[in-house]
């Protein structure tokens, strides 16, 4: 099982370090699977499967290592492709807790997102996370979904409809659309400490769908 870490270039200071894990890390009730998935799209999907086909990257151990290496403080986000390491639709607990110990090692401030299902044992570790230091979003694929995990206590994101609006509340809960779907100025480097790695903050965030396969995911987000 391989796993990739990238340092971003000189010329792009706002991007943050990031990570991708082999496909098989994606649990199948994950509605997006083969299904709309924006890491699906060409160029994130050609690397994935190179990682996944173990010619690029390295072991578990190595990535947890190259983590613990980064600057103090730094910035990073687990996952562009992939998801946190389990078996079917369990989240391995030892593996989040050494991903966990290495993200927060020199106050690194660490965020990444999961599809898996909030059964009573992987929500339990993706709390322990948060209240660590490693922000764990939950993946919701609608807005009614988002909703119900913000109000039981999750940092929630949610797949929204091609046309919604940038702000929207729905039973009670504010629904904010990632900044990066209107400026390419907006990049996780400046964003990702109010946003997707605060895991303390007051809204959903949602993130319309896009990529070669928009329309499948449009459908996903239209759904009740």
């Amino acid at each position: 099982m391989n796993f990739s870490i990238h340092t971003p270039s000189e010329s792009n200071k706002v991007n943050v370090y990031k990570t991708y894990s082999h496909k098989n890390t994606c649990p199948d009730s994950c509605a997006l699977k083969n299904n709309g998935c924006y890491a699906e799209n060409f160029h994130v999907n050609m690397h994935w499967q190179k990682v996944t086909d173990g010619e690029r990257g390295s072991d578990w151990q190595s990535l947890l290592d190259s983590i613990k290496a980064l600057p103090t403080g730094a910035t990073w986000r687990h996952n562009i492709a992939g998801d946190l390491v389990g078996e079917r639709e369990k989240i391995d607990g030892r593996a989040l807790v050494e991903l966990t110990r290495a993200s927060i090692y020199r106050k690194k401030r660490g965020f990444t997102y999961t599809h898996y299902p909030l059964s009573s044992h992987n929500t339990a570790l993706i709390k322990a996370a948060n209240k660590q230091g490693f922000t764990i979003n939950t993946s919701a694929d609608n807005v009614g979904q988002a909703v119900k995990r913000f109000k039981d206590g999750l940092p929630t994101v949610v797949v929204l409809p091609i046309d919604a609006p940038n702000v929207q509340t729905i039973d009670g809960v504010k629904i904010v659309a990632c900044p990066n779907d209107k400026s390419d100025r907006v990049k996780c480097g400046n964003c990702a400490h109010s946003f997707c790695g605060n895991s303390k903050r007051d809204f959903v965030i949602g993130f319309r769908a896009h990529g070669t396969k928009k329309k499948q995911a449009d459908i996903i987000a239209r759904s009740i």
